[in-house]
């Protein structure tokens, strides 16, 4: 991939290649989240949701964000939460009044989300829904369940604030997370501000996270489950955005591939600083390590992983701002749909041309 880095730091051609908006669309991931919290509370979706502990919280996987934003729930919650989580394509076939569904889309005419979420209303299940106000999904719970339709338009890869914050105010209602949506917002927004199009690459960490990752292939590699997951959200806005195709793996997994791993080593011990990016062969890797955990195991996990792999490149968000995990997940996976966005504009990647549209659209 040639990509035109002078583009990065120049915001105005940056505005004329962004035809459709994207840069500021993502910085609008605050205003997805306050709008979510707002609909949550003129639903009364707490009070609906004080049903006492449920007996499992089903996460349904969905094509786009629905998976991704999936992953990150599910690693947030494991760990502590007193009741199963069950991430699933679709409802259970043990579904019942006790249990609670979340899912999120935004293909509205998603048939077999709606009739998945209709067998579980019917069951007696109480579902949480984050989708369009209209067609088959949202038909398939109306007057049986809490849907929480966008407020903020944003093109449908960038709707993970939105989605997140429904599962975490879902989360919150029932008693299994304690996570604060309103500094959430206000650290997306910073994160949002640092990353703007008039700050020069040294100082916006998307733009030197897209300029790091040029010509080179992603290997996105978690420290933790939670960083592991916004990994994944991170290489769909790339491959979304950039047509960049990334390897996501938790980082003792990622030793188990010796061919790879030696690979990593070597991109990290013998950067040579004259070679010529225009060269044949194949995309030298460039590893990231993600940590989103805090405290005496996440530090001991990265620095065995830092002595491993010298000079390598580590991301975490909880040396940079003071927050809690969930807030630390989203800003990290807004600052990668950034980071994408303007790899994509460099490398021309993004352009109405090239564009899917359905047949039958």
């Amino acid at each position: 991939m040639v990509i035109d880095d002078t583009l990065i730091d120049d915001p105005s051609r940056l505005a004329d290649v962004d035809s459709r908006g994207l840069l500021r669309a993502t910085a609008m991931a605050g205003a997805q989240v306050r709008a979510t919290t707002e609909a949550a509370a003129e639903l009364g979706l707490a009070d609906r949701l004080d049903v006492g502990r449920p007996r499992a919280l089903v996460l349904l996987a969905r094509p786009g964000v629905g998976r991704t934003v999936t992953n990150v729930l599910a690693a947030l919650l494991t760990p502590t939460c007193p009741v199963p989580i069950v991430v699933s394509e679709f409802v259970p076939s043990w579904i019942g009044a006790l249990d609670v569904v979340l899912a999120h889309t935004e293909q509205a005419e998603d048939r077999e989300l709606a009739a998945s979420l209709e067998r579980a209303a019917r069951y007696g299940a109480t579902v949480v829904l984050s989708a369009p106000p209209e067609g088959p999904v949202a038909a398939s719970v109306s007057g049986r369940g809490l849907l929480l339709a966008p407020r903020v338009p944003v093109p449908p890869e960038l709707s993970f604030p939105r989605a997140l914050v429904a599962g975490l105010l879902t989360a919150n209602a029932l008693g299994l997370l304690v996570a604060d949506v309103e500094s959430l917002a206000d650290q997306l927004d910073a994160e949002a501000e640092r990353d703007q199009p008039n700050h020069e690459s040294f100082v916006n960490p998307a733009k030197a996270l897209a300029l790091q990752l040029a010509d080179r292939t992603p290997l996105l590699w978690g420290l933790d489950p939670v960083a592991l997951a916004v990994a994944g959200h991170a290489a769909h806005s790339f491959a979304s955005h950039s047509a960049v195709v990334c390897d996501v793996a938790d980082y003792h997994q990622a030793l188990a591939r010796p061919a790879l791993h030696r690979a990593a080593v070597g991109s990290t011990t013998e950067r040579d600083i004259f070679a010529d990016p225009d060269e044949g062969g194949l995309p030298q890797p460039r590893v990231l390590l993600l940590s989103l955990r805090s405290g005496p195991g996440a530090e001991a996990a990265r620095r065995q992983a830092e002595d491993m792999l010298a000079g390598v490149d580590v991301i975490a968000p909880a040396e940079e701002i003071d927050a809690d995990e969930p807030t630390r997940a989203a800003v990290l996976a807004l600052r990668f749909e950034l980071a994408a966005i303007y790899l994509g504009l460099a490398a021309g990647s993004i352009g109405e041309a090239g564009r899917y549209t359905s047949a039958t659209a």
